[in-house]
Order: structure tokens, then C-alpha cells, then sequence
């Protein structure tokens, strides 16, 4: 599998439809957890049932104008939720057993094979349900061109600080070559370096987040100063929490890009690497990934 992310460009209306389109996923997530929380012995199915009764009651007209696929991988998200906490419960997992909750801030909602349809170059993507939010251009350094209408699997609208982005589930084989030399290390994880491996050798840790962490307390300070206890929030308010949430967005994009650049370069120079297992640590046993 491989996912390809690309951001959309349109107007300002039509992410306007977006967040429409994302709060109806939510919707659906919230009714079918409610559902099962005032049912017994409620299955996957009876929840795909639900989806359709939603869309036909005319009490929420704005269930029916999103897709049907994609009000059933909304439906599909709860019952995986719940499917988490049934099995920590049977695994009699200590602490919190992870028991599902209604949501508020959901930045997502996901399309399945309809409810879309992408340009013949690959470079334009047009949501043709009943929100009809137009045609999008799609920005990404990597090229769709490449592969099939029917190796898309799944298409996700996800909302971020800086925009809005499509991911695209692409069915593809990915073939890695290597040549074998028999070189084996072992890594251990850290917080003075970014890893240390068997041979003494110590990667270091950019840290990031540390040295974002003024920038980061000046923001914060700002949105403090721009809240308004009890009374509807201001634009500027609006603009400093759109300037933090992007300033944490760059951290973690910095972050996974050092730490899957680093793990490439690692596994492209030996052959075996083993590391250590958190869970385990205390045992002195290893895990080889």
C-alpha cells in the first residue's frame, strides 16, 4: 500500500463545503456510537443499516448529500473504535480500556471508489455527491498519473493548519533493492541521541521541539492575551490559533521527515537491524525488525 497526499486548491467557498462534508462524517461517527451505546448487541452491520435510515430521515437533510460510501467509512470508524475497546477488555489490558467517545473536532472524512472523480492527468480532482464542492487542483510532488483509477482504494479529506490535503490508498507492490553484505547492528533509542547503535556509534537528536519552544510560547502567550472568556472568539483570535497550530505542524513534519530519512539510511547500510524493546527493556530481550 502507499499513500500520496496532495493539496487542494480551490476558493474559499468551496472549503467551506469541505468542513460541510467533514462535520456530516462526524455526524455519522456520533449517531452510530450512540446507537450502540442505547442497543444491545449491536454488529458492523447494523450500523451500515444505519447510515441509510440517517440519509432517508428528514430531520438531517445534510446526512443524504454526502456520498454512501463514504457515510459508511464514517460508520466504519466507529465500529473499529469499538472493536478496539471490546479487545482490550478481553485482553484485560490494565488501565483505561479505550472506551469510544463522541467527536468534536474530527478533521477528516473519507471516500471509498465514489463520490469523486480525478481528471485524465491526474492533476485535478471534482467531489461529485450532493455537496458538489467543484473541481480542486491537486499539488503534490508525487505523480498520479502513474496508476489506475481502480488502484485507488481510498480517498481522504483531511483538514490541517495550513490547508486542506487529499490522501490518496494506492494498491501498489513496492519492491525495495538491496545488496546483502552481512552487516548486522544493534540500536538503542534515546533522548541525548537520536540512537546509538552496537558499534558506539550515536546519531544526534536535532530536537526540534526545543528550539521551536520560544516561538512556540510566544504564540501561545498571543492566543492567551486574544481569548475571551464566555463571548464569541474574535478574527485575531482565529489568526493566532491558525499561526500555532502551523508552527506545530512544521515541528512534526521536521521530525518525520529526520526520523524516516534516518531509518532509510540505516536500513539501506546493513542487512539485520535489531532494537530494543521498550516493553521489554527490563527483560534484556530483543526484537528484530
Amino acid at each position: 500500500m502507499l499513500v500520496i497526499e496532495a493539496k487542494l486548491k480551490g476558493s474559499q467557498n468551496q472549503y467551506k463545503v469541505l468542513d460541510e462534508m467533514i462535520l456530516t462524517g462526524q455526524f455519522i461517527r456520533n449517531s452510530c456510537l450512540r446507537y450502540w451505546m442505547d442497543n444491545k448487541n449491536v454488529k458492523r452491520n447494523d450500523l451500515q443499516k444505519l447510515c441509510a435510515v440517517l440519509a432517508k430521515d428528514k430531520n438531517f437533510p445534510w446526512a443524504k448529500k454526502l456520498n454512501s460510501q463514504a457515510r459508511q467509512a464514517s460508520a466504519d470508524r466507529t465500529w473499529q473504535s469499538i472493536q478496539r475497546f471490546y479487545r482490550n477488555c478481553r485482553l484485560n489490558k490494565p488501565g483505561k480500556k479505550g472506551y469510544p467517545k463522541f467527536k468534536k473536532l474530527t478533521r477528516s472524512v473519507e471516500y471509498k471508489n465514489t463520490g469523486y472523480k480525478l481528471s485524465t492527468d491526474r492533476k485535478k480532482i471534482e467531489f461529485i455527491d450532493g455537496f458538489k464542492a467543484g473541481v480542486f487542483e491537486l499539488w503534490t510532488t508525487r505523480d498520479l498519473v502513474w496508476y489506475s483509477q481502480q488502484q485507488i482504494s481510498r480517498v481522504r479529506v483531511v483538514r490541517k493548519a495550513d490547508g486542506y490535503y487529499c490522501q490518496f490508498l494506492v494498491n501498489v507492490e513496492r519492491k525495495e533493492t538491496h545488496n546483502f553484505e552481512g552487516n548486522t547492528v544493534g540500536i538503542d533509542l534515546g533522548l541525548n541521541a537520536f540512537y546509538t547503535d552496537s558499534n558506539g556509534n550515536a546519531v544526534e537528536n536535532p530536537k526540534y521541539l526545543r528550539k521551536s519552544e520560544k516561538r512556540l510560547n510566544k504564540l501561545q502567550r498571543r492566543l492567551s492575551r486574544r481569548h475571551q472568556l464566555g463571548k464569541p472568539q474574535s478574527n485575531n483570535y482565529h489568526k493566532a490559533r491558525k499561526q500555532l497550530g502551523k508552527q506545530h505542524l512544521k515541528i512534526s513534519r521536521q521530525r518525520k521527515d529526520y526520523a524516516v530519512k534516518t531509518a532509510m539510511a540505516l536500513i539501506q547500510s546493513h542487512d539485520l537491524v535489531v532494537y530494543v524493546d521498550a516493553e521489554r527493556r527490563a527483560e534484556g530481550r530483543f526484537k528484530d525488525c
